[in-house]
């Protein structure tokens, strides 16, 4: 099975095993967290750039991790795969969907938390929330669960998650970064989309 996922998604397996053992590794070096997590104002100082890559493969807990990576196991995998099957260089190009989003999705919060000295940020959540939506973009009408209970079709769970992100990210005060999953979402399709130009008219011949 681990032969049939290095040989299959090669990318995929890494990020994955990656993020796992950061992750974990970080769970019980807790000083690690100041050094690898996500924070604008040295980001726009231009310190501790490597941070903005780094945050993406640690998480705040089992909890944070679990969900993600759970995400990540049932569309990264599959979305690999289609890319490979679609381009000789599919792998490559799952690799600067997931990597590139991992960085677009983190901009906005750069930007607007550039002067809070308080602000830190961590997790995987912009990258997934781009697989996923690059995913759909190549199945719009495929049956997502959400929260793995309600069912409804991938096409307008992408718009109420769209919404909800908008409003979560004026209204929310969960301590979840919000914008992170939009603008990681949006990164996903257009960085699919300007990969696979035909991926527009294939995701409307759907319906």
């Amino acid at each position: 099975m681990l032969t049939f996922y290095l040989q299959q998604t090669p990318v995929a397996s890494v990020i994955f095993f990656f993020t796992l053992v950061t992750s974990i590794y970080t769970f019980s070096h807790e000083q690690l967290y100041g050094k690898l997590m996500l924070h604008p104002y040295s980001i726009a100082r231009k310190q501790r750039l490597y941070t903005i890559f780094t945050s993406g493969f640690i998480h705040k807990d089992w909890g944070h991790l679990l969900f993600n990576m759970i995400t990540f196991y049932y569309f990264a995998f599959g979305l690999e795969q289609m890319l490979a099957q679609a381009s000789p260089y599919g792998h490559l190009l799952f690799a600067v969907i997931y990597l590139g989003s991992l960085v677009l999705s983190d901009i906005p919060t750069i930007i607007q938390q550039k002067n809070n000295y308080g602000y830190y940020s961590l997790g995987a959540s912009g990258a997934i929330c781009a697989v996923l939506f690059s995913y759909i973009l190549f199945n719009p009408k495929m049956t997502i669960g959400v929260m793995m209970i309600i069912p409804m079709p991938a096409y307008l769970f992408a718009f109420l998650f769209l919404g909800y992100c908008i409003w979560a990210s004026k209204k929310a005060q969960d301590g979840i970064n919000h914008d992170a999953h939009f603008f990681g979402a949006l990164s996903g399709l257009i960085l699919t989309i300007i990969c696979f130009p035909w991926v527009i008219k294939h995701c409307l011949s759907q319906f």
